[in-house]
């Protein structure tokens, strides 16, 4: 079966198509630096990041990138109320956006582009825009005529008075059209700005993707990605100006994540009832988020509560437990190859993780396969005998599919050997044996300060650090 995905665009799920064989390229679009991110945020980044990692593993080149907006209207007035330099500003946060995303197991895209590194290209662009007719110039303010790219709103299948209406723009009687939009943004005193052959200004939001993408991926390209926010404007005018510009299709495919909802209303900055990951990374460990953001669906919106976190908490537990008690059996095993009824049920446990996987990226279903895993791994060691080998091929399993693709398995080839936690283990064995129970809890809450988790098991005892 061919990967399928749901395309935006057309509003129907299709095969994964690429401009060139084997190959890949993937635009997502990042965030705008002037603020932490929230887990709504993370969402885009972190399912993204599992796209990419199965697109490897089934044997595409991928070619991914995710730009940084480091100058727009939310910028300068952070700015404004702060008095801190636009650039300041965006440096914090591109840091921090890195430390979340890096804490979340999201691996970095090939390239980072900033919109601030790209401002000779931007004007470049716009300069042909008008050139070409498709833009027009007032008072040092540059325009992109909306409705002269035939085909404006095809991504967000609206009509032009739907368009007009979640447009939702200021009177502005310089524009000719409301649905016009703003390529170039002529400086007001004090901004930051650049030089342009229409007076010093900034870059409007959309030109920026356009260029980027363009730069890093070609005229066209495979797959163009995002919150479902900015199927409109963001994109529609993305398409309008890109195809514009080249006389080509911009991107063959568009996939938008769903939001999360706090209570009854999507989480956003604009209505305040954000989570920021900074904040949750304090209560819980980054796996656990990570596992609720993959855990439905990427169209479908997901609810945040506390009791969702938790129960992703146990779930991460799982995962953990299953994994620390193969790697303990496998030490007390026999010798011997995977046996043939394992083998085929790996075999059965791979198929459903392509299929839900292959299905518009499923990653709930994905997950929901690696609880069938780890349920097969408890099962194998809690019989009398097993083979080594059995035990190796679970763990391959899990390492590979829960951890190099969901992210979600923090595989160890061993448990590091501690020569202060194997002394204390050592000394509270002596004392149970002595049926000093007094001291032997006492070192057990000495190795649980220390963050180690001692279990005792048919098999002896084990340990393993919290997650």
């Amino acid at each position: 079966m061919s990967i399928q995905l749901y395309n935006t665009l057309t509003r129907k799920k299709e095969p994964l198509r690429t401009v060139e064989p084997g190959k890949v390229k993937i635009y997502v679009c990042g965030p705008t630096v002037y603020n932490y991110i929230h887990i709504g945020n993370a969402r885009v980044f972190v399912f993204f990041d599992v796209v990419r990692r199965y697109l490897k593993y089934r044997g595409y080149a991928v070619t991914y990138v995710q730009n940084l907006t480091d100058v727009d209207d939310k910028l300068i007035k952070a700015s404004k109320e702060t008095g801190r330099p636009v650039p300041e500003i965006a440096e914090t946060y591109i840091r921090a956006f890195f430390e979340d995303m890096d804490s979340l197991g999201v691996e970095r895209a090939d390239v980072h582009p900033r919109a601030t590194e790209h401002i000779p290209e931007m004007i470049e662009a716009i300069r042909t825009l008008i050139d070409k007719g498709y833009a027009y110039e007032r008072n040092g303010d540059v325009y992109f005529r909306a409705m002269a790219k035939e085909g404006y709103g095809k991504l967000s299948h609206q009509s032009l008075e739907e368009l007009k209406a979640g447009a939702r723009v200021e009177v502005n009687e310089q524009k000719e059209n409301p649905l016009d939009f703003a390529l170039w943004k002529r400086a007001k005193p004090g901004e930051i700005s650049w030089e342009s052959p229409w007076g010093r200004g900034r870059p409007g939001w959309h030109i920026e993707c356009s260029v980027m993408s363009r730069k890093y991926l070609g005229d066209t390209f495979d797959i163009h990605a995002g919150g479902t926010d900015l199927t409109f404007p963001h994109h529609e005018n993305e398409i309008a100006q890109s195809e514009a510009l080249t006389g080509k299709p911009f991107a063959l495919q568009w996939m938008h994540n769903g939001y999360i909802n706090l209570g009854n209303e999507k989480m956003s900055k604009s209505l305040g009832n954000i989570v920021l990951v900074k904040d949750l990374r304090r209560e819980f460990s980054p796996r656990t988020i990570r596992h609720f953001l993959l855990s439905a669906h990427y169209r479908n919106p997901i609810q945040f509560t506390r009791e969702t976190m938790e129960q992703m908490e146990r779930g991460i537990e799982r995962i953990d437990t299953a994994w620390t008690n193969l790697r303990h059996r496998m030490k007390a095993s026999m010798e011997g190859a995977a046996s043939p009824e394992t083998t085929k049920a790996l075999d059965e446990l791979t198929r459903a993780f392509e299929g839900a996987m292959d299905d518009d990226f499923n990653t709930a279903g994905a997950i929901g396969v690696l609880f069938d895993a780890v349920r097969l791994a408890n099962e194998l060691v809690g019989r009398d005998v097993v083979s080594r080998g059995t035990l190796q091929a679970v763990a391959d399993w899990l390492e590979r599919y829960g951890g190099e693709i969901l992210g979600l398995v923090e595989a160890k080839a061993e448990e590091e050997t501690d020569e202060q936690v194997e002394a204390l283990i050592r000394k509270r064995q002596e004392a149970r044996r002595r049926r000093d129970f007094a001291e032997a809890d006492a070192i057990r809450d000495q190795l649980a300060a220390m963050g180690i988790i001692v279990e005792d098991t048919p098999q002896g005892v084990r340990w393993r650090r919290k997650s």
